[in-house]
């Protein structure tokens, strides 16, 4: 995938991803203070903007600095914050990419876990973002360069399965820890909207971008 496509595709992707903004404010309401729809669709709305203002030769990396700063300056929010610091992280691996393999999106993926975990203090079992995050570079790990429709299911199953485990957890970080016991039984918001991104990627597969 090269970057024109790689560009497009993110557009598809959160073009699609916004429809779940109404359902990502519910959970963030039950475990947090309830922004999380409104980050996504002001985040996914500027980035769509800023990767269309991108020249036809930028690069795989320009495509997810671009990301990453619409983002962040589209919202004030921690989570905004955390996801631009992961695309920025993620960025730095494609250095010297022209075109990205699933291999590139395993390694881009593992380093916006790392970076997430360190900036948000956080790790696997607190239940947030990085649970999914980081089971997604995991799964990632196991797929050939040759199929991506067979990593997208990988990423997606990965992805479903931490949102399905943190039910059980207790929230462990940021608004949502003040719940203490009473925020077990309730998927992190943070999670299941990176399901709902990586759904989104499968489901823009070859799918027109206007």
């Amino acid at each position: 995938m090269d970057a024109n496509e790689l560009n497009a595709r993110i557009r598809g992707s959160l073009a699609i991803l916004v429809d779940s903004a109404d359902e990502l404010r519910d959970l963030d309401q039950a475990l947090g203070d309830g922004d999380l729809g409104i980050t996504i669709s002001a985040g996914s709305g500027a980035v769509i903007a800023a990767l269309e203002d991108l020249p036809d030769d930028a690069t795989p990396t320009d495509v997810a600095r671009a990301s990453a700063k619409a983002f962040a300056n589209a919202n004030p929010s921690t989570m905004a914050a955390l996801v631009a610091g992961a695309l920025l992280a993620g960025s730095r691996t494609w250095a010297d990419r022209s075109d990205i393999t699933v291999t590139d999106a395993q390694r881009f993926a593992a380093a916006a876990a790392a970076s997430i975990a360190q900036r948000g203090k956080t790790q696997l079992g607190d239940k947030t973002i990085y649970d999914g995050l980081a089971a997604v570079a995991d799964a990632l790990a196991d797929t050939g360069d040759d199929d991506a429709a067979a990593a997208a299911d990988r990423a997606i199953a990965a992805a479903a399965y931490a949102v399905e485990s943190t039910k059980d957890l207790q929230s462990r970080r940021g608004r949502a820890s003040w719940l203490q016991e009473r925020s077990i039984g309730i998927p992190d918001p943070g999670a299941t909207a990176l399901l709902r991104f990586v759904e989104a990627w499968k489901a823009a597969s070859g799918r027109p971008v206007a």
